[in-house]
């Protein structure tokens, strides 16, 4: 079980960037595939990026591509999201969450954060 706090968000312009950090306590952090969520006002919680166990391997969902990176350190339990070039349509909550396999999906993942805000002002 990983419990995980996100934090890094705000109110920021466009073009502007932020990094979103992700505490996670668990004994084996570095067995967990860990991604990166959002949702937006009305929408449905949707994926960001993931990263694999050791870090070797990234997936981003294709409209944050070459603005988001996603990397963790294991010996901190922290995974991290760096986004750059901010636009209003990445306005949402961010969430981290852990999953036993890596996949896009949703409902593959467990226990998710509160969550950290971005707003993206044009």
């Amino acid at each position: 079980q990983v419990q995980s706090v996100e934090s890094g968000g705000g109110l920021v312009q466009t073009g502007d960037s932020l990094k979103l950090s992700c505490a996670a306590s668990a004994r084996s952090f570095n067995r967990y595939i860990m991604g990166w969520f959002r949702q937006a006002p009305g929408k449905e919680r949707e994926f960001v990026a993931a990263i694999t166990r050791s870090g070797a391997s990234t997936y981003n969902r294709d409209s944050v591509k070459g603005r988001f990176t996603i990397a963790r350190d294991n010996a901190k339990k922290q995974v991290y999201l760096q986004m750059n070039s901010l636009k209003p349509e990445d306005t949402a909550v961010y969430y981290c969450a852990a999953s036993d396999s890596l996949s896009t999906r949703t409902v593959e993942y467990d226990d998710w954060g509160q969550g950290t805000l971005v707003t993206v002002s044009s």
